[in-house]
């Protein structure tokens, strides 16, 4: 199984280690199979992500997971090249071969989730979210949570910005831009903030824990078991749980059994690709059956869950 990260790597948790995770998961119950990765680089260009492609397909591998949309424009070069590899490309669906698989999430209904849990928990009616890059997956981020605010304080305020636009993915690997940018929302009355910005959030926890009684919510994975995060643990209210392996996992088995297609397939709240943490006991009761019945409302249809703004 080949693996080709998006920036940050699996030592750092978060989508790219769930991705490994997922053929992790595999390995442990098919012996003999192994996992051949290569990490990302911030000078990265379609030509360089695509020689990264075909290392590892000419090593063998079979399948190869592309974590992250910034792959697309490769795999669509290299799986031509590589017409008997099969290929799951994470958050892209935009590529149209016979061995091509769009591994997709729900994430607006995740953040719809933690987009309830903020306006429950604000205090003043003022919220924010910080994106990464402006992208229309990162919008789509921001339409849920906007809407799940919303449908708990019809009157909250959510303030949203995006530390760089594509394609410049610097936003995403910029703590000190995530620092200032909740700072300013502290600063202006918010009280929570979640942020979709890969490193760039743990900025936006920083500034929560030197503003004082305010809350960060994280994403992908459950941040307040993040061992960089120990120091924010008291702020972190929530997280919104973007379940990469989930996809991955399932990914490499239809392989296995030979019921591979190419396409898209799309994991949300109905199929376990996405939901939220309560790590730390900030989540009470009364909240957590309120979210509860959110979700049941999204899976039966009764919520439509915008993905965009």
């Amino acid at each position: 199984i080949g693996i080709a990260y998006d920036l940050g790597g699996r030592d750092i948790p978060g989508f790219n280690q769930l991705a490994y995770f997922g053929a992790r998961d595999f390995v442990a119950k098919n012996k003999g199979v192994k996992i051949q990765e290569l990490q990302a680089a911030l000078s990265d260009t379609d030509a360089t992500r695509a020689e990264r492609l075909r290392l590892l397909a000419s090593a063998g591998a079979n399948p190869i997971i592309a974590v992250g949309f910034t792959y697309a424009s490769s795999v669509a070069i290299v799986g031509k090249e590589f017409p008997k590899v099969k290929f799951g490309v994470v958050d892209d669906s935009t590529v149209k071969l016979p061995n091509v698989l769009g591994i997709t999430f729900a994430e607006h209904e995740g953040s719809y989730l933690v987009g309830a849990i903020a306006a429950m928990k604000s205090k003043s009616g003022k919220v924010g979210f910080i994106g990464g890059v402006q992208t229309p997956l990162i919008v789509k981020f921001n339409a849920g949570y906007v809407a799940g605010a919303k449908k708990i304080n019809s009157k909250i305020k959510v303030q949203s910005v995006y530390l760089s636009i594509f394609p410049d993915f610097s936003g995403f690997n910029d703590p000190a831009k995530g620092e200032e940018s909740a700072k300013g929302m502290f600063d202006n009355g918010a009280d929570v903030v979640y942020s979709e910005a890969g490193g760039s959030g743990a900025g936006a926890h920083k500034a929560a824990i030197a503003k004082g009684d305010v809350w960060s919510i994280g994403v992908d994975a459950d941040e307040y078991f993040y061992p960089s995060n120990a120091s924010f643990n008291e702020i972190i209210l929530t997280s919104m749980l973007k379940n990469v392996n989930v996809g991955v996992l399932d990914m490499i088995n239809s392989m296995a059994k030979g019921t591979f297609k190419s396409g898209e397939k799309n994991f949300g709240l109905s199929n376990n690709g996405v939901g939220y943490s309560t790590a730390g006991g900030n989540i009470d009761p009364k909240t957590k059956s309120t979210v509860e019945g959110l979700i049941k409302d999204i899976k039966s249809g009764k919520i439509k869950v915008p993905t965009k703004m």
